[in-house]
């Protein structure tokens, strides 16, 4: 199974890029109303899409022990790009977040690049300390206040549920890399209690939470996203209304082609291919627990954890949100959802897993020297 685990990774990846350049075709038909061009998004994730495959066979070639000697550079060129957000004229504020910097017609999301910086200091800070697990010092509370640095940036941009993802994200190496449960589990619910008080002082969190608990009450405001991607999923049934027929694209699902794609798969492509969408993650996340357990070192196994946790979290919520099993945090579906931020920094990730593939099929881990494995005969 380990032997082919890359290549059935390579395939999901592949599969669920397909679906997602099917249906921002289909979702973009509206585009020259709001952009003049109806090929808008399709040529701009085009482009992105280019920029992630280069990043990905480039991560995929270069030993992946070379982030391990320069996370500090990139850890703090991620705080460099966070506080850009906060600069006029260089920070862009939408939909009362402060999430993108912009660079003339070039706009990123630097909390993706921190994302990423934060799973690969956490891996080589656990790497170098084997022992850490039992030290609460340098086991938890070093690590989590340097986390901690990014994450507050990120929560003052406004944005709760990248913060959330990150901190989970961080806590999921840190507990196999042998933290104290209980004490995570303790910090975890101290930091929900945090994420809770911060956004009942912001009035727009609070109503998404109230649309949560009664969505009946909101449907025409905060709730009228999860109310009209219910309608969608309501619509498409079992067999979906064809491939281009969706009527929730048509302006009454904001948002359709980034956040909330996936109801429009339902709509169209009904239940099966939604099921398949499903599939392919649970695909992708078995496939790259298994690279990072056969990983020839330890900072190996808790990169490719660390990506796996980053990946699977991120489309957990984002399936959660578009079913209303949880409040809206605005996470795209990795892979799928047009943004070229988030496709570049996902198909950067795979590009680590395979690397990290190609490491432990080449230098498989636990190997025993030679003279270990010499069977010594006693003399009589």
């Amino acid at each position: 199974m380990h032997r082919k685990s890359a290549y059935i990774l390579f395939l999901a990846v592949l599969g669920l890029l397909v679906i997602g350049i099917v249906m921002l075709f289909s979702t973009s038909a509206f585009a020259r109303d709001s952009h003049g061009d109806v090929y808008f998004f399709i040529k701009r994730q085009a482009i992105w899409f280019g920029v992630g495959l280069a990043v990905c066979i480039l991560a995929a070639l270069m030993d992946y022990h070379f982030w391990q000697r320069t996370w500090w550079l990139w850890f703090a060129l991620a705080l460099v790009a966070l506080s850009l957000c906060y600069f006029p004229h260089i920070g862009m504020r939408l939909n009362g977040s402060r999430r993108w910097i912009g660079l003339g017609p070039v706009t990123f999301q630097p909390s993706e690049l921190a994302k990423l910086a934060a799973i690969v200091f956490l891996a080589a800070w656990f790497a170098r300390r084997e022992e850490a697990g039992s030290n609460v010092l340098y086991g938890l509370i070093l690590p989590l206040a340097i986390i901690s640095i990014p994450a507050g940036l990120v929560l003052g941009e406004v944005d709760l549920g990248t913060t959330a993802l990150l901190g989970t994200t961080a806590f999921v190496v840190m507990f196999v890399a042998g933290a104290n449960p209980l004490w995570l589990g303790m910090i975890s619910f101290a930091g929900l209690g945090t994420l809770l008080i911060v956004a009942s002082r912001i009035s727009e969190r609070m109503g998404r939470l109230a649309a949560f608990l009664h969505p009946q009450n909101y449907k025409d405001d905060a709730g009228l996203q999860q109310m009209q991607a219910l309608i969608a999923w309501g619509s498409g049934g079992m067999e979906g209304l064809g491939l281009g027929n969706g009527r929730q694209k048509m302006l009454y699902l904001p948002y359709a082609h980034t956040d909330f794609i996936f109801p429009i798969i339902g709509e169209e492509l009904g239940l099966r291919f939604s099921l398949l969408v499903i599939l392919l993650f649970l695909v992708i996340i078995v496939c790259g627990i298994m690279i990072a357990l056969h990983a020839k070192d330890r900072f190996g196994l808790l990169l490719g954890c660390g990506v796996v946790s980053l990946l699977a979290l991120q489309a957990a919520v984002n399936i959660g949100v578009t079913t209303s099993l949880l409040p809206n945090k605005g996470l795209p579906l990795p892979f799928i959802s047009y943004g070229g931020s988030n496709l570049v920094a996902c198909m950067f990730g795979i590009g680590l897993l395979l690397n990290i593939y190609r490491q432990g099929i080449l230098e498989p881990p636990h190997k025993k020297p030679v003279a270990m494995r010499v069977r010594v005969t006693p003399r009589i």
